[in-house]
């Protein structure tokens, strides 16, 4: 109750200071007006006295007497109706300022009472971090970790399990500062070492940079196995180009992977894109009748691999379009009709063969 009690009193002492201003009557002048008529008497005997020195006209001495009278006047009139107010709008101001009192809080309560939760107990952010349990929301926890790191800067088990969800919430540099400071405050760990590197890494759109390679190289001397650390200095290979050793360094990476491993998915990728990519450019380099004899080598060897079971989408336009770039007509149909076969259950796989064999003209070419 005492807290409303504040809050009473806080709203009258509001309306109290807006309303005392028209409380109050006119502020008098400067001068009553029984100075403005000695000031008068002044000026017409000054005018007179100008007027025998011969200083002034007769004529000005009239505009100056009748001046001298205008400024009586108003003065007179003022004396004769004073400012203030009548009784009436007395009563009309006071009636306002009750209304105002005691409306303007009930309106307030009101609104609050339809639009604010005032049977709800106060809920401060510390006392709900104190009783979060299991099913508490991921933003209070995480605001409880970093309030706690915030008052406990050597926790190292705290900073490694932030710095993680910093990396996966792309807050880069706070998660590197995060490694940075779990591997400052406690046993450095090849684990730690290498997700320094890739918050590194991140943050430079990629790039895997001078300062990245170290942390991914000191991860590696303390754990010769470490995958990421491994694929990130790879990938450092690749930007140097140095195609051919990413390459073995990838390979070397995959033969050590256990059959379950769920990251070897997107290093195949990787893997394959930079030996097409090789092969490609040992091609491109190559005689003209050479160049030809690879190429052909290369989607033989397509054609087999596809051919023993397995391939999308992609596979199958690729071989077609090979063999139609070479010439191999009735193999490239051949090739469409083996890809309805296999792709049969894929309705949209189907539309896009039909459109490339409209394209590449193979509709009518027989085997």
């Amino acid at each position: 109750m005492m807290i409303w009690a504040v809050f009473a009193v806080m709203t009258g002492a509001a309306i109290f200071a807006l309303l005392w201003p028209l409380s109050r009557g006119q502020v008098p002048g400067f001068a009553d007006t029984a100075d403005a008529r000695s000031l008068y008497r002044s000026q017409l005997g000054e005018i007179d006295r100008d007027m025998a020195r011969g200083l002034i006209a007769a004529g000005e001495a009239e505009a100056a007497r009748a001046e001298a009278a205008r400024r009586l006047l108003r003065v007179a009139g003022d004396e004769v109706a004073p400012a203030g107010e009548t009784e009436p709008s007395l009563r009309r101001r006071r009636a306002s300022s009750a209304l105002m009192l005691s409306v303007v809080p009930l309106l307030a309560l009101l609104i609050y009472g339809i639009y604010g939760s005032p049977d709800n107990p106060d809920q401060p952010l510390a006392a709900r971090l104190e009783q979060a349990g299991p099913q508490q929301d991921f933003a209070v926890v995480f605001a409880r970790m970093e309030a706690h790191l915030a008052a406990n800067p050597t926790d190292t088990k705290g900073w490694s399990l932030i710095a993680p969800i910093y990396l996966r919430q792309g807050r880069y540099d706070d998660a590197a500062n995060a490694f940075a400071a779990a591997m400052r405050n406690g046993k450095p760990d090849p684990d730690l070492f290498a997700g320094l590197g890739e918050a590194r890494t991140l943050a430079a759109e990629g790039v895997v940079t001078a300062s990245a390679r170290e942390a991914f190289a000191e991860a590696v001397k303390r754990d010769p196995k470490n995958v990421r650390a491994l694929y990130y200095l790879a990938l450092a290979k690749e930007q140097d180009g140095d195609a051919p050793g990413a390459i073995a360094s990838l390979n070397e990476l995959l033969a050590g992977a256990p059959p379950d491993a769920n990251w070897t998915a997107p290093v195949r990728d990787r893997l394959a894109r930079l030996e097409a990519q090789a092969k490609g450019d040992a091609i491109a380099a190559l005689p003209d009748a050479e160049r030809a004899q690879a190429i052909k080598g290369m989607v033989d060897g397509l054609a087999q691999r596809l051919s023993a079971g397995g391939g999308t989408l992609a596979d199958w336009s690729r071989l077609i379009r090979a063999r139609a770039a070479l010439g191999e007509k009735a193999e490239a149909s051949q090739a469409a009709r083996t890809a309805r076969e296999r792709l049969g259950q894929d309705a949209a796989a189907l539309a896009a063969l039909d459109a490339l064999a409209d394209e590449l003209d193979l509709k009518e070419v027989k085997p």
